[in-house]
């Protein structure tokens, strides 16, 4: 299973967005927002905002936990150019050209192997307890304040 997230015309360029990439991909994505939160460039500030969208939307779709995702997906594409000018030597124009980025990023629930799946069952196992426990604490209030 997997959710797709596209984000469209980011005001950063394309090739400072990709300067991350080869560090991030490896990474799973919660990992990938602590290295991010690091990082002190505006490319880092728009990727972490992008990947932090994306993970939570993941979340609510598939309903699974930061760690079982890994990346199945994540590029930065060319976006659309805001061409500028500004004035040069001699009345001429000199171009600018403020270049913006789409980042895709396809996240994917990874194959869950036994030790994971000790766990979780380890953890579903707690909360049923835990569950439990509430529900005798609240049984024995209510009979203690029938009592009085």
């Amino acid at each position: 299973m997997e959710t797709k997230a596209y984000f469209v015309n980011l005001p950063v360029s394309p090739k400072k967005a990709r300067f991350y990439l080869p560090a991030i991909k490896k990474l799973k994505p919660a990992e990938s927002l602590e290295f991010l939160m690091y990082e002190n460039t505006d490319a880092s500030e728009i990727l972490y905002k992008a990947i932090k969208s994306a993970l939570s939307s993941a979340r609510q779709i598939l309903k699974v936990e930061d760690n079982l995702l890994n990346f199945k997906l994540l590029s930065v594409e060319q976006g659309q150019k805001l061409k500028r000018y500004r004035p040069g030597s001699r009345g001429n124009a000199k171009p600018i050209n403020r270049r913006m980025s789409h980042i895709k990023i396809i996240l994917e629930v990874r194959s869950v192997n036994k030790v994971d799946k000790k766990v979780e069952i380890k953890q579903i196992v707690n909360k049923e307890i835990s569950n439990i426990k509430d529900q005798k604490s609240k049984t024995k209030l209510k009979i203690e304040k029938s009592k009085k």
